[in-house]
């Protein structure tokens, strides 16, 4: 990862690591979640944290209602000379309320977090009644009534009595009311839900960095990623009410601000995010956007806001084009890099098959996180009606009736516009029905090519879709060049101080062994060759030496081998053997 230099003629370029996942894959089970606390947040002052949450759609989210801006203020508005301005206020107003921030989410927002009193379980005195493990906070320590947690609503938990607490339900019902229609009911035959999986975006504009006052957040130029400086953080929580997202958190112990990271020392060696590489639907890709940063301010400041999610488009670069290759290497952009934003499903997926969505783009923030918007389960529900629900006319012409409204999608994706979320979905129902034609073995033609051509694309272009969205292997799906030579060092933790400290010698995250997952990295500090080893690890052939690894787990498990302590210990004989075998040697034993 090179530094960035001033391009001396033409356009400047540079770029970003981005995300993009696919909701039609994911079922919901957490596991990225659970990985991802285990890797970076399972420590004193962050219990509450989740880096990485999954929600059930509608729900009011995590914390509770955080995409009501009104409240919270989060993200960029516009000001009456159409230029942005912070909605939490600018200088002045953070001035004022420097030492008494109004407008933060409170641990009743998030959720108390609490263990159980299991010691009662197994020390309770013998009697007639049944002991229990009484909840207890793990803030307090004092026993507590459970009433909200991070994933309180999964599977529309409670939808009846909450689910109209949804602020994008508030929205999309405030505007069938105008026209005489009700777009979401929570009757149980005629509910709808899908999951969604919330990081930190790594905005191109992010509000956060332009929030805090002492300029502890930052966005590195190397690879777009938002980090804090510990060291310079001085707690004052503007962070957290500046990110429109709410995926800056508050360390009650250190009192620092913490955000996701990237796993910035893995992608800075090719690997992908744990919660990439944990993911059970595979529905998560990792890939280089190069884009013109001259060009961002201005796409934020877009007046209408149902044409951010086209302004943005217009901010990225089309690595193909020889003459922002050109760019990108006056700009410093090493050829790896460039190379693999050619390769990027980040880009295929956004610029060039244009089926991924950014999360609410009138924030402002140019998210660079993007969602592939979910089908839902219309084949079934047009076989249910006698049709063929994977015939492509059934298909488009029951899109504007899907279960999912599109008017509730288009409030998380597009600002409000149904237009750029009905035209993914055709092209998902496009490449469903193509595919099966190819799968049936039917001849391809003219039909064929007028099922694509309906959609903008060309049947070939439908199967590498399908292959990039289906079957698309490790390699495909995580397009990460590696760090420079020469900045690896530079990239260290204790190399310069401009980096995200999480766990190094002094740093609030002291006391584990390594940001990643226990063993990854061995004694802090963490160096990025230890990541080189990880890699080479996860992809040899021989059982790696555990020796001077300490512990392992399966987070950090590569697969060979019986590390100690990961596993039972083996028995090779365990027959027990009778009782009056009890004075013969073993060696003299049948």
């Amino acid at each position: 990862m090179a530094r960035r230099k001033e391009a001396p003629t033409g356009r400047r370029v540079m770029a970003q690591i981005a995300m993009v996942m696919n909701l039609d894959k994911c079922i919901g089970c957490h596991t990225c979640s659970v990985t991802c606390k285990e890797a970076w947040t399972n420590r004193g002052g962050v219990e509450y944290v989740w880096f990485n949450n999954v929600e059930t759609r509608p729900g009011q989210g995590y914390p509770r209602r955080y995409e009501d801006q009104e409240k919270w203020r989060g993200g960029w508005e516009l000001n009456k000379r159409g230029r942005l301005k912070l909605k939490a206020g600018g200088r002045f107003k953070k001035l004022v309320t420097i030492f008494a921030n109004p407008k933060l989410p409170d641990i009743k927002d998030y959720y108390e977090p609490w263990t159980y009193d299991y010691k009662n379980l197994t020390d309770a005195p013998l009697g007639d009644d049944f002991p229990v493990a009484q909840p207890r906070s793990l803030l307090s320590g004092k026993p507590m009534k459970i009433e909200w947690s991070a994933n309180w609503d999964d599977n529309l938990g409670g939808a009846s009595e909450h689910g109209h607490l949804d602020p994008v339900v508030e929205k999309v019902r405030a505007q069938a009311a105008e026209q005489a229609a009700e777009k979401v009911r929570f009757a149980f035959e005629q509910t709808f839900m899908f999951y969604l999986p919330r990081i930190c975006e790594h905005c191109l504009n992010p509000s956060c960095v332009a929030s805090c006052p002492s300029g502890a957040m930052y966005k590195r130029s190397e690879d777009g990623i938002v980090l804090v400086d510990q060291d310079q953080c001085r707690g004052w929580r503007m962070c957290v009410t500046g990110c429109p997202y709410k995926k800056v958190y508050f360390n009650h112990s250190t009192g620092k601000a913490e955000k996701c990271t990237l796993c910035y020392p893995r992608v800075e060696v090719g690997l992908p995010t744990v919660c990439s590489e944990t993911c059970v639907g595979r529905l998560r890709y990792l890939g280089v956007i190069l884009y013109d940063p001259d060009k961002v301010t201005e796409a934020a400041a877009t007046p209408d806001e149902k044409d951010l999610y086209g302004a943005q488009l217009g901010v990225f670069l089309d690595p193909e084009d020889p003459d922002v290759r050109r760019d990108a290497e006056r700009s410093g952009i090493p050829y790896d890099w460039i190379e693999a934003a050619r390769r990027s499903p980040v880009h295929a997926l956004i610029s060039t098959y244009r089926v991924a969505l950014p999360l609410h783009p009138e924030y402002r923030t140019m998210p660079m996180v993007w969602y592939v918007p979910p089908l839902s389960p219309v084949v079934e529900a047009l076989n249910e009606t006698g049709f063929d629900g994977e015939d492509a006319d059934n298909l488009f012409g029951a899109i504007d009736t899907l279960r999912i409204p599109l008017e509730y999608l288009a409030e998380l994706f597009t600002a409000g516009d149904i237009a750029p979320v009905r035209a993914s979905l055709e092209r998902l129902a496009a490449m469903r029905a193509h595919m099966r034609r190819v799968n049936l073995g039917e001849e391809s033609g003219v039909e064929e090519e007028a099922t694509a051509g309906a959609v903008g694309m060309t049947g070939r272009q439908l199967e590498e879709l399908y292959r990039l969205l289906a079957i698309a292997k490790y390699e495909e799906r995580y397009v990460i060049p590696t760090a420079a030579v020469g900045d690896a060092r530079r990239l260290e933790e204790t190399a310069l101080p401009d980096t995200c400290s999480l766990d190094f010698e002094g740093g609030p995250g002291m006391g584990g062994s390594g940001p990643v997952g226990e063993a990854s990295g061995g004694v802090p500090p963490v160096a990025v060759e230890n990541f080189h080893v990880l890699r080479d690890r996860q992809t040899a052939d021989e059982p790696a030496d555990t020796a001077r690894q300490g512990r392992v787990n399966l987070l950090n498990w590569d697969g060979n081998g019986r590390p100690d302590g990961l596993f039972p210990p083996a028995d090779d004989n365990p027959r027990t053997p009778p009782a009056d075998e009890g004075d013969v040697p073993a060696g003299e034993r049948p």
